[in-house]
């Protein structure tokens, strides 16, 4: 039998540092997949901006986010594992969060302790549910999946919005309730991030996103720190979007794209990547040519 995403997304756990791209569209995934990450990762935060255009403070619901999610999955045969913000509201709608995930072929979702609206875990203004709210959500989580290896993340901000105390306090609880991993959100200096480390038990993720609170450290730094997985959740549509931006800058000013055709991919690469010609080729088969 075929592995399930889930499984696979485990299997790949087992040679840490498992590092993690954000991939803001199927293609990305393809790409990404290619240059040999092992994983990828749907962010919330890109969902809302590059798909809706709307900034992260929950606004795009579960179904939306599953939408994109099954484009990614059907793309690639790496494991992608999804932002779940909130869960999209209490314990009841964790379980329909979680299943739906799952039909669309995803390997796994972290879900944070934030109270709606949310907020971007690097930014001010969040509040917290209760440690006993956020367990029965963790707990609705792996009650809801059917496939044993779907992997259910614990996130907490509650670094950022109480202490390290009580982030750690959360985090252990989570996982005794059924947490595969957790995931710290906003940790502030090594020390931060080594001592979650040499107090949680269950495997780690650490979130190395770009203009937060927390230090860019390298995988192979966080590695021997004992994380065994590493986001990059927003690097590449950054890096992108700024691109895109100079782009319509340049044809706006100029009325010509011709100063740009050396920073592009090219047609052939862009076809490489979709297997254009293997299409071409089924296609002319089914006519008997």
């Amino acid at each position: 039998m075929p592995q399930s995403p889930g499984a696979k997304f485990r299997v790949a756990l087992q040679s840490a540092p498992l590092m993690v791209p954000g991939v803001f569209n199927a293609f990305v995934a393809k790409m990404a997949e290619r240059i040999g990450f092992q994983a990828a990762y749907q962010s919330g935060a890109v969902v809302s901006a590059g798909i809706t255009g709307v900034p992260d403070i929950g606004l795009v619901n579960q179904v939306e986010f599953a939408d994109q999610a099954r484009l990614l999955t059907q793309a690639v045969e790496i494991p992608v594992i999804s932002d779940a913000d909130t869960g999209f509201g209490e314990s009841l709608a964790v379980e329909r969060t979680v299943q739906l995930f799952e039909s669309v072929g995803l390997a796994g979702l972290h879900l944070e302790d934030q109270i709606l609206p949310k907020r971007c875990g690097h930014l001010s203004g969040k509040t917290l549910v209760s440690k006993e709210e956020m367990v029965g959500k963790i707990k609705a989580a792996v009650a809801a999946k059917r496939d044993p290896d779907f992997v259910i993340i614990a996130r907490t901000d509650a670094r950022s919005v109480n202490d390290l105390a009580d982030a750690l306090a959360r985090s252990k609880a989570c996982a005794d309730a059924g947490a595969d991993m957790i995931f710290p959100e906003a940790l502030e200096s090594k020390e931060e991030f080594e001592r979650f480390a040499n107090e949680i038990d269950v495997p780690l993720m650490a979130n190395m996103t770009e203009f937060g609170k927390s230090p860019l450290f390298t995988v192979e730094e966080l590695d021997q720190m004992g994380y065994k997985a590493v986001l990059f959740p927003v690097t590449v549509f950054r890096q992108a979007m700024k691109a895109t931006e100079d782009g319509l800058k340049t044809v706006f000013e100029n009325g010509t794209q011709k100063s740009l055709l050396d920073k592009m991919q090219t047609r052939a690469e862009l076809y490489d990547y979709l297997d254009y010609e293997g299409f071409q080729n089924r296609d002319r088969s089914y006519f008997g040519s």
